[in-house]
């Protein structure tokens, strides 16, 4: 078998049989990104971040039900199954692609609008229900305190309302910690605005990581594909079998 024939077929056929794991992986982590920020909804109000997320998963599930098709066209060298399968393939780059360029364009603007929306919610915060709990859960589990620092609760009705103190969430130790602010030892002093910002980067940098090593063997899968097509058509007549 001709050499190029040989390893552009090894190649699509490779691509086929990852398109289940590539379309499983590309699910968990559009899962993944939507799970970790629908744990801190309350303090995104903006929704847009979401659209690399949604991109994701579409592309998996376009994965799963065409991964077939390209492993049968590729064994037959059937024309027709594979424009079909590299048409596919293009309309699933140009599908990562675009979700890379929304990510790199929405990664910047995280920071402003999070910033934004959780002063609005620590300013509502009363200590009771919705996203009064969202607020202690976030001070909890990020070991943190206020938006920019434990300070920023001094600007805040809880804090006015309530003896010059900051939520109990706000404590290291609860047992001992009163919360008051002249008491900096016993409470956590980071804002929640940076660790969180930091969080969603990192998620949003993993998925940005994955797309793009997934667009490039899109990109190898296409040049495959010509390579068939084009040498059957001058070169040979019928299918030739991948182990002729």
């Amino acid at each position: 078998m001709d050499c190029g024939i040989f390893t552009s077929k090894s190649v699509l056929l490779f691509l086929s049989l990852i398109f289940w794991a590539a379309g499983a992986a590309l699910a968990y982590v559009g899962a993944y990104v939507i799970r970790s920020y629908n744990s801190f909804d309350s303090f995104i109000q903006d929704k847009y971040t979401l659209i690399p997320a949604a991109i994701i998963i579409g592309v998996s599930v376009v994965m799963f039900i065409f991964g077939l098709i390209g492993c049968c066209a590729t064994i037959r060298e059937s024309k027709v199954g594979l424009s079909f399968f590299f048409l596919i393939i293009m309309v699933i780059f140009a599908a990562e692609v675009a979700a890379l360029v929304f990510s790199f364009i929405y990664q910047g603007k995280i920071n402003a609008d999070l910033e934004r929306s959780m002063n609005e919610v620590f300013m509502k915060y009363d200590g009771e229900g919705g996203d009064n709990n969202a607020v202690d859960i976030l001070q909890s589990q990020l070991q943190c305190c206020g938006v920019l620092n434990y300070t920023s609760w001094s600007n805040t009705t809880w804090f006015s309302s309530h003896n010059n103190t900051v939520p109990k969430s706000c404590c290291k130790n609860t047992t001992e910690c009163t919360g008051r602010m002249d008491q900096p030892d016993l409470l956590n002093v980071q804002g929640c605005e940076v660790k969180l910002d930091r969080i969603l980067q990192d998620v949003l940098g993993y998925a940005m990581l994955v797309i793009l090593g997934f667009a490039i063997i899109k990109f190898f899968g296409m040049l495959s594909v010509c390579v068939i097509t084009c040498k059957s058509g001058s070169r040979r007549s019928g299918y030739q079998p991948l182990y002729a």
